[in-house]
């Protein structure tokens, strides 16, 4: 499935679209992540725990989305928009959003 974040792809024409397409997922960091990413707040630096749980939010709310598409029947989802946001009383949890339009191709 092509994905992109404009609303064309080179090479092909829009033959059809087939509506808005949405993924979600909500992760949490546990503890041991808290912890460490304290401890590179004090003394700088990357956090890698948190970067990793960012990384399977984002991948898992983009399969999601992709997968509606597909049951859709679409060759592609344009315009995609991706939001970030913590949630949750401690704001513990990472909540990554994704939406754009599913659509049919015809390559040029």
């Amino acid at each position: 499935m092509l994905t992109t974040t404009t609303d064309t792809l080179e090479g092909f024409e829009i033959t059809e679209y087939l509506g808005l397409v949405m993924g979600e997922t909500i992760l949490g960091a546990n503890i041991i992540r808290d912890i460490m990413a304290t401890v590179t707040d004090y003394i700088g630096g990357r956090s890698g725990a948190y970067e990793e749980t960012l990384s399977k939010s984002r991948k898992a709310a983009l399969e999601e989305m992709t997968d509606r598409a597909h049951m859709m029947g679409a060759d592609a989802v344009v315009g995609i928009d991706l939001d970030y946001e913590t949630v949750g009383s401690r704001g513990a949890m990472l909540m990554v959003t994704c939406s754009g339009t599913a659509v049919r191709l015809r390559k040029l």
